[in-house]
């Protein structure tokens, strides 16, 4: 159930098309779909408007292109995370018209209808082309939920110079994800230049003692940016749903600003007459 199955029910209920009993009765039995291994959540996209998100780490090629398909048969979006290649081919051949994204190892079915356009944007930016794995996957998911993004590669403290060019698109961001293995220390680099919201993300590149992204954990949880958000590591899914919200809710500020101006301005030329 999303948006606009509920308004196509919701108007087929004001025509007389469909009684109110059939549409309550289609109303409780959506929110949940028990399958032989999974119970799908079918109002999350209603609920907070954005696909369903399908991990498939840890589960069988058959258990995924069952959730998958079952989803598209619903007319839902899902965007599949964390894919093994067996995983990806299956879902793909399923599916044809399935988005694939071999670096984040991600698959995008889209809805039968575009996601609402967000405010953006957002900025992913990685301290080096290791990192490009999570940053995908960020990228990937911020694009399922038509917020706006760009990236910005490889300008870690090594060579932190190559950040400066990229200044002027910090300042314009409505949030920055910051990726980083290593010492993680560019997220606080960019914390301490950013006035937007900051999420960073540790990876697990890095030699030994980084000790699989613990120690950009750690750095960035100890960061003396103030303000600075901190999601697991190799959580680019997580950052962007973070950044998501942020921009929707930019979105749902401009909008309402909007409205508020147009009433006052309309209360003017009323005033006037």
């Amino acid at each position: 159930m999303n948006r606009e199955r509920a308004q196509e029910l919701l108007q087929a209920v004001a025509e007389g098309r469909v009684s109110p009993e059939s549409a309550l009765t289609a109303l409780v039995h959506a929110p949940t779909l028990e399958l032989a291994d999974a119970t799908l959540d079918l109002h999350r996209a209603l609920r907070q408007g954005f696909p369903e998100v399908v991990l498939a780490d840890g589960k069988s090629i058959e258990q995924t292109v069952s959730i998958v398909t079952r989803f598209v048969e619903e007319g839902q979006g899902v965007l599949v995370t964390r894919a093994s290649a067996a995983q990806r081919a299956a879902i793909c051949q399923a599916h044809p018209s399935a988005e694939l994204n071999e670096i984040a190892r991600t698959v995008l079915i889209a809805s039968s209808s575009e996601p609402a356009p967000v405010a953006g944007p957002v900025l992913v930016i990685t301290a080096g082309t290791s990192d490009l794995p999570v940053a995908e996957e960020a990228m990937v998911t911020l694009a399922a939920q038509g917020v706006q993004a760009r990236r910005v590669m490889d300008v870690g403290v090594a060579g932190v110079h190559r950040l400066t060019p990229h200044l002027p698109a910090i300042s314009g961001a409505v949030a920055v994800i910051v990726v980083a293995g290593m010492d993680g220390a560019l997220a606080s680099v960019v914390g301490g230049l950013a006035s937007c919201p900051v999420i960073a993300v540790p990876t697990s590149v890095g030699y030994g003692a980084s000790l699989g992204g613990i120690a950009a954990l750690l750095a960035m949880l100890s960061s003396c940016a103030a303000g600075l958000t901190v999601v697991n590591i190799d959580n680019g899914f997580g950052a962007a749903m973070a950044a998501a919200r942020i921009a929707r809710g930019v979105s749902d500020a401009r909008a309402a600003a909007t409205h508020v101006e147009a009433r006052q301005a309309l209360g003017a030329v009323s005033s006037s007459r």
